[in-house]
């Protein structure tokens, strides 16, 4: 699949418990787009309802850091008025770590994962939440000195 036309898949949502089911359906919490394996993250609101994606506990911009600089990002909107968001594609090959724990969420609802050697199971929430203090830090690779320094010339 490529990438468009997985953002294009979002725009079909009416809920966020369908969108996140859209996710699942596209691969996420790791999909293989245009024969890139990618971490999809996706963050935005739902007529004024906020949703997330968590790494290990932490929303995931705060868990990927610099990295998201790295990552690509889409804006996507749905059926329904005031509601979209972005969806973040981190490059898989990045990430330092063997295992970790990837929710979407909102304040009432999630669908929570364990990523182990690149493949993602569903676990119940109750899962999630007892394997959270066990888990290893959040590794991702972030930019180099001279990638920051290109990108401090770009900014000006």
């Amino acid at each position: 699949m490529k990438v468009e036309g997985f953002v294009a898949s979002l725009r079909n949502a009416e809920t966020i418990g369908e969108l996140f089911k859209i996710l699942a359906e596209k691969g996420a919490p790791v999909a293989e787009l245009d024969g890139k394996r990618f971490l999809i993250v996706v963050e935005g609101d739902f007529e004024g309802r906020r949703f997330w994606t968590e790494i290990n506990g932490e929303k995931a911009n705060q868990a990927l850091g610099d990295a998201m600089l790295n990552s690509s990002s889409f804006p996507f909107k749905c059926k329904r008025p005031y509601t979209g968001g972005n969806v973040i594609f981190v490059d898989f090959d990045d990430i330092e770590v063997e295992e970790f724990l990837v929710a979407y969420r909102d304040s009432e609802y999630g669908i929570f994962y364990r990523v182990r050697n690149g493949d993602a199971e569903e676990i119940a929430k109750e899962e999630y939440e007892k394997l959270l203090p066990g888990m290893p830090e959040f590794k991702i690779k972030s930019m180099s000195e001279e990638q920051m320094d290109m990108m401090g010339a770009f900014f000006g």
